[in-house]
């Protein structure tokens, strides 16, 4: 029997499916409900956007005005170190968690657990299960002190984690445009002061596709960025029309860069099958060995190939500070830039094509390089800081909330020159 929270989300999404209908008519934001000015006495919103597979340099491009006046009145990083492995749902998790993925359980895009069996970014049921996230993310911790949180598409955002869901979030839905989840993300702005989401997380997907199946250095790309870019703008020209923009302190992050990618080999050459079985392809591979056959996987696979490398778990290089959850499967194989590695009936399903694009690669890469914007009324203007590290973002967050942060791997001080509080200190 359907429940009232089912209910009420069903509604929701008709009125996102209208929306996203209607939003290609629309040549401006639409009309607001807000009655004027905001009270001071309300904390700023925190809206916190990611655009999936932007990589740092995209920004020098020239097609991104929206983004670029965002950092102009705000600050920027030269660049956002992602965490290993440099992936979509790792970092996103860790963006909000603040803790690595060793550390908060999502250690890959695709993974095992031996309680809780496989888990898929396609699969609904294990997205939506919150024994897979582990850590607080920023909207449980919000909610937790009783501010509305909302959530688009982030990824954990459909799991009940610590048995806290945000007061609105929609399960997983790539139909609906940009401009459609910015127009949601409004309406729900709408509400009066007491019920309004003091945060909003919205995830954009559209722009790592174009990477994945164009190149980075494409016209697709460009084409995507400015898609983008332009929901920037109507999510910016929406909160100036409802008197919030001065009263909202914007952050956009991306999870990681994306490489030109010309080569894929075979996981099936890698190892017999007999030895191991696949756990994750791509770039950051892993292998369980089967029983009895240890010896003879790590024989095969452990050490230096033409293009990648292999090691146990507990002997990945430790500045990618990963390998000791259970989830990590005993051996992974990080491929080297511009290589994947697939099985065999994945690659034949491929279309041909020259040139595509990946992540996964050594986060250290430049082509691995994550954005950092912000933008607001806590926020400094015209500030370009030095390089961070993903996981610095979550204190950020945290005091942009005025909420105490959960324990996590970030640096608080990284991003303390962000903050006109702290500059205004100094």
């Amino acid at each position: 029997m359907p429940t009232r929270h089912t209910f009420l989300h069903a509604l929701l999404a008709t009125a996102l499916l209208f929306a996203a209908t209607a939003c290609h008519h629309l040549p401006r934001p639409p009309d607001t409900r807000s009655t004027g000015e905001p009270s001071t006495a309300q904390p700023p919103t925190l809206v916190l956007l990611s655009l999936d597979g932007f990589r740092a340099d995209y920004l020098q491009r020239g097609v991104s005005p929206n983004l670029q006046r965002l950092a102009d009145e705000g600050v920027r990083a030269q660049w956002m170190t992602p965490s290993y492995p440099a992936l979509t749902f790792p970092n996103h998790y860790s963006l909000v968690t603040g803790l690595r993925p060793d550390h908060h359980g999502v250690v890959h895009n695709t993974m095992r657990d031996e309680a809780l069996g496989r888990f898929r970014v396609a699969d609904t049921q294990a997205k939506s299960d919150g024994r897979w996230w582990g850590g607080t993310p920023i909207w449980v911790g919000a909610e937790s002190v009783g501010l509305p949180s909302a959530v688009i598409f982030w990824p954990g955002g459909e799991a009940a984690i610590n048995g806290v869901r945000p007061t609105r979030w929609l399960p997983w839905d790539d139909t609906i445009p940009p401009a459609a989840r910015v127009d949601l993300a409004l309406q729900w702005l709408d509400a009066p002061a007491p019920t309004r989401p003091r945060l909003v997380a919205l995830y954009f997907e559209t722009l790592d596709r174009a990477g994945h199946d164009h190149g980075p250095d494409s016209p697709e790309v460009d084409a995507a960025i400015a898609e983008l870019d332009a929901a920037i703008g109507r999510l910016r020209a929406g909160l100036a029309a409802r008197g919030l923009l001065e009263h909202t302190n914007l952050v956009v992050v991306s999870d990681h860069g994306m490489a030109t990618v010309r080569n894929a080999i075979e996981t099936e050459g890698m190892v017999d099958a007999a030895d191991a079985a696949l756990v994750s392809d791509g770039q950051s591979i892993g292998f369980a060995p089967l029983p009895g056959r240890a010896a003879a996987a790590e024989s095969r696979l452990l050490g230096r190939h033409e293009h990648y490398e292999c090691w146990r778990k507990q002997d990945l290089p430790p500045r990618w500070q990963y390998g000791t959850h259970d989830r990590v499967p005993p051996i992974v194989c990080q491929m080297d830039e511009g290589w994947d590695a697939v099985p065999r009936q994945k690659l034949q399903q491929r279309t041909p094509r020259a040139v595509t694009g990946s992540h996964g690669f050594d986060p250290a890469s430049p082509r691995m390089r994550a954005l950092f914007v912000a933008r607001g009324p806590s926020i400094r203007r015209g500030a370009v800081l030095p390089p961070i590290d993903n996981v610095d973002v979550y204190p950020l967050l945290a005091r942009l909330l005025g909420i105490d942060p959960s324990p996590n791997d970030g640096d608080a001080a990284a991003l303390l020159p962000a903050l006109r509080e702290a500059a205004a200190e100094h």
